[in-house]
């Protein structure tokens, strides 16, 4: 068994499976009897709506790539780890005491 599947390896497997139904769509409706004119009709706006969407899949994968890398120069860049303090207790929502109560 391989390992874990990048996303454009499965942005692949959408796109190969997109123009399956692109092919048998048509066939399928031929087979049915519709005209050739619908059927060719209907394979040219399934192929308009795959490209749009491999575009935009495209575009979705080059921006998350994108975030991967800022987060990474973020990450190696900061001296401060997740459990760093920033200061005092009073900065962090604990309780505090006195100092700032209301003279009565």
């Amino acid at each position: 068994m391989t390992g874990p599947r990048t996303p454009s390896e499965d942005s692949a497997t959408v796109v190969r499976w997109a123009v399956f139904s692109c092919v048998l769509v048509p066939v399928v409706l031929l087979w049915y009897g519709t005209s050739l004119a619908g059927a060719t009709g209907t394979a040219l706006g399934l192929a308009a709506v795959t490209a749009v969407c491999r575009v935009l899949l495209r575009e979705s994968e080059r921006g998350a790539a994108r975030m991967r890398d800022e987060d990474r120069a973020t990450q190696s860049t900061s001296r401060r780890g997740r459990h760093h303090r920033t200061g005092t207790g009073a900065h962090r929502g604990g309780r505090h005491t006195g100092g700032n109560t209301p003279a009565g």
